[in-house]
């Protein structure tokens, strides 16, 4: 039987300002389907939220009053989560999800790593994903002087097309264009005045046991429904085995969007436990501070299960494996985003998990009882 997750979904909505997120929200927490919500925001601009309308439909809004809610008031952040699950244990609030609601010019990472990383928090509460709002009418403009704007397309699970009313449609095609080239993996959806099926906002994240492939596949891009993304940074070290090649997404210049890459690769058999190691270790080492998010889903030999996994820089969530998934395909996808990579070193990366060590690798134990496969370079 598959237990099942009993930690509290929060949903990180983002976007630049007056991207429409409190319209967005007003909305949310009117909606029946939504269930009961509580609400973390700050109280950065002119235009709140109905407080009658939280009070009825929430019963719980926090406004931190630091102005942005960035790295600078984390330590604010987890504690009003923490107050949050002890009123709800208390039995004095009732809620069945979390939406924080960022300022527009607050990066999301350190938030995602406040949930990964604050031991109390992440045995309460897991992200269940990033939502960003870009104004159709602005969002060409904002991305090129905003790089803070482009983080937020970057991180997201879902973009959500404000506005869109008042772009005609070539500008918005221009527009669909370039977050495909900043974020190809995430579902696109477009707003009416303000709303959006709740249904498209939640249960995004395959961080959870349980999940079905279309579950998976949606979360890494790889549906129908989305565009396929790319592939990624690295070293060498193995001999390659046939597999299809992984392909890059012609890129899109502007000011700030040649600092992004995303890509993506498919792996058709399971996965050395070495070479997956290896492969994570060293990109992490070298270049962990600009990875914005990986995600994927493994089948490592040896194992019986696959596994999903999800991190931001150097910082991963526990993997969780998906055992209602054993005995089905054996396709490893592995997704990344990231800043100020070189493509080149980014595909070579990816392409280091279609490739096997050398039949008679040799083992060596290092000082500390480590031990490490002696690997014949390629060259």
């Amino acid at each position: 039987m598959i237990s099942e997750d009993k930690r509290i979904p929060v949903t990180l909505l983002t976007g630049f300002l007056g991207a429409g997120k409190t319209t967005l929200l007003n909305h949310l927490i009117r909606d029946p389907e939504a269930g009961q919500i509580a609400v973390i925001m700050n109280e950065f601009g002119d235009v709140g939220l109905d407080h009658d309308l939280i009070e009825e439909a929430t019963e719980e809004t926090v406004l931190l009053k630091s102005g942005c809610l960035c790295c600078a008031i984390l330590s604010d952040l987890a504690k009003t989560l923490g107050d949050l699950i002890a009123k709800r244990a208390a039995g004095k609030v009732n809620f069945d999800r979390v939406v924080i609601e960022t300022s527009g010019i607050a990066d999301p990472g350190p938030i995602v790593h406040t949930l990964a990383t604050d031991y109390q928090i992440a045995q309460a509460f897991r992200l269940d994903g990033v939502v960003t709002l870009a104004d159709a009418a602005t969002a060409m403009k904002t991305l090129d002087q905003q790089f803070e704007a482009v983080h937020q397309v970057a991180m997201a699970d879902v973009l959500v097309l404000s506005k869109t009313d008042l772009a005609d449609s070539f500008d918005l095609s221009r527009l669909e264009k370039r977050l495909d080239g900043l974020n190809a993996s995430a579902r696109r959806i477009h707003a009416d005045h303000g709303r959006v099926p709740v249904g498209t906002l939640f249960g995004l994240s395959a961080m959870r046991e349980g999940v079905t492939s279309p579950d998976v596949d949606s979360w890494l891009g790889m549906s129908q429904e989305t565009v396929k993304p790319d592939p990624l940074s690295g070293l060498s070290g193995f001999s390659a085995k046939p597999a299809a090649p992984a392909t890059f997404s012609p890129s899109i210049p502007a000011t700030h969007d040649h600092r992004i890459t995303s890509a993506s690769i498919e792996v058709t058999e399971p996965i050395s436990a070495n070479v997956f190691d290896f492969w994570l270790d060293t990109l992490i080492a070298l270049k962990g501070p600009n990875i914005l998010r990986m995600k994927g889903i493994l089948h490592v030999e040896g194992l019986q299960y696959p596994f999903v996994f999800h991190g931001v820089q150097h910082i991963f969530d526990a993997p969780v494996p998906l055992k209602n998934l054993s005995g089905q395909d054996t396709v490893s996808r592995v997704v990344i985003i990231a800043r100020d990579m070189e493509e080149a070193d980014l595909k070579a990366s990816l392409e280091m998990l279609l490739m096997q060590p050398k039949e008679g690798s040799a083992s060596k134990e290092l000082p500390g009882g480590m031990m490490v496969e002696t690997i014949e370079m390629p060259f």
